[in-house]
Formats: structure tokens, sequence, C-alpha cells
């Protein structure tokens, strides 16, 4: 099979020429989008050139220890991202995202490491940043819809909740019902993706190895790695981020109190 083609400064331009061609649409038909897609796109470049430039220092070190800064660093941000979209004034939150997130990212990544893929070494970067990322994207998104979704349901049946603790009920009890439906909301996208991967969608994975010249069936056997490590990774996390959600209701009379 044929080697990746590589992609010069102006392969690059030309590509741009298409959000050029976007953001010139959105602005046509004042959809209000033209600065954030403008902004959007500046960031897609120059964060993944950095990107880029930061994985090939990290890959020629070749160091545990620049791995383990890499996705720490990838963790916090995500965290960060996940905490904003939950509850932002509600600073508390932050360490249990960053726990649960960090949790999901550990216990999926040592078993794909050690289980699964058994890299030459390790602490290889080439396996476990890019998996990592994979990883926390897409936890970070579930737990993301998982948190906002059972905090503004508990807001929204204060009374109700209310009234199941004033009948005996701990405050899990009161929010169990809450708490499934947020989980649900969350892993419906997965859900949905896995449903249709291979007949409506050709995943990034998948296709970037088929690209660089990869057999197809050993790429589509590494894509089905990644979405059962990637449905492992979101359920952990949503299952930890609700469930630290859900405590910060109540102090420690079980009594309901706002975030």
């Amino acid at each position: 099979m044929n080697d990746l083609v590589s992609l010069d400064p102006f392969d690059l331009a030309l590509g741009l020429a298409l959000m050029a061609t976007a953001i010139a649409l959105a602005t046509w038909q004042k959809l209000g989008l033209t600065g954030q897609m403008f902004v959007a796109t500046v960031r897609t470049v120059v964060q993944l050139l950095v990107a880029g430039y930061l994985l090939a220092f990290i890959f020629a070190v070749d160091s545990p220890w620049a791995v383990a800064i890499a996705l720490v660093f990838m963790l916090s941000v995500a965290a960060m991202v996940t905490h904003k979209r939950i509850a932002p004034q509600h600073k508390p939150l932050l360490p249990i995202v960053w726990g649960s997130l960090l949790a999901s990212l550990f216990l999926t990544l040592s078993y794909i490491i050690f289980a699964i893929v058994q890299p030459p070494i390790w602490y290889s970067p080439q396996y476990l940043i890019p998996l990592g990322g994979m990883i926390l994207g897409n936890a970070m998104n579930a737990a993301a819809i998982s948190g906002e979704r059972l905090a503004s349901a508990i807001d929204r049946n204060a009374i109700e909740i209310e009234t199941h603790l004033s009948l005996g009920a701990t405050s899990q009890q009161a929010v169990v019902s809450y708490r499934k439906d947020a989980i649900r909301a969350g892993l419906i996208p997965l859900i949905n993706r896995m449903t249709v991967v291979g007949l409506v969608t050709l995943p990034g994975v998948l296709t970037g190895q088929v690209l660089s010249g990869i057999d197809p069936i050993d790429a589509a056997s590494y894509q089905i790695l990644i979405m059962f490590m990637v449905a492992f990774a979101e359920l952990v996390a949503v299952l930890l981020v609700t469930r630290g959600v859900s405590r910060q209701f109540f102090n420690r009379y079980e009594q309901l109190q706002g975030l």
C-alpha cells in the first residue's frame, strides 16, 4: 500500500480556504457566529501546531516523566473544561471532577497498555499520549453532559427531593432517579456512535490509519478496541462525576443545599 502523502504549507493553506469560505457563508447568513468561527479556526491551527511540536519533543526525549507531565496537563485541562460546564462557581467540585477523570484515565489506560497492547516500553509516548488523549476527550464530554444534567435536575426538583428526605430517604436515594437519567444522557452519544460506526461514520483512528497505509482490517481492529476503551472510560467518568455532584448538593446532615 502507498505511504501517507505529506502535506506542505500550501496544502494547509488550501484547507484553510474551506474555513474561510465557511466563515464567509456564516457572515452572509448573519448567523452571529463569525467571530466564534474565526477564533475557533485560529485556535485549531495554533493549538495543533504547538501540540505537534511538543509531541515531537516528547518523542525525542522518550522519558516517562515527560509523558507523565503531558498526561497530567491534558487531564487538568479536561477537568477545568468539565467543571466549567457543570458549575463554574462551585470551586470544591473541581477536585472531584479531576479525580473522576484521573480514575477513568488510569483504569482504562493501564488495562489497555499492560493487558492488550503491551508495547516494548510501557511508557512509550507513541501509545500513552494518543490513547490518553482519546480517553480524556471522550470522558470529559460525557462527564460534562451528565454532571450538568444532574445539577439542573436537582435544582428543578428541589421540592420533590426534600419530600423524599422528609419521608426518611437518604440523600442518594432521593436523587437516584435523576442520577440515572443523567448517566444515560451522558452515554447516549457514545451508544449512538457505536450503533452507526462503520455504516455512517468512519472514525478518525480508522481513517488515519488507512491513510497512513495500514491494512484496513488491522485499522478496523484498532478502532474496535478504541470504541470499547472509550465506552468503559466514559462510564467510569460519569458514574464518579454524578456521584460527586449529587453529594455536593447535601450537607453532612443530609439536608439539601444549592451548589
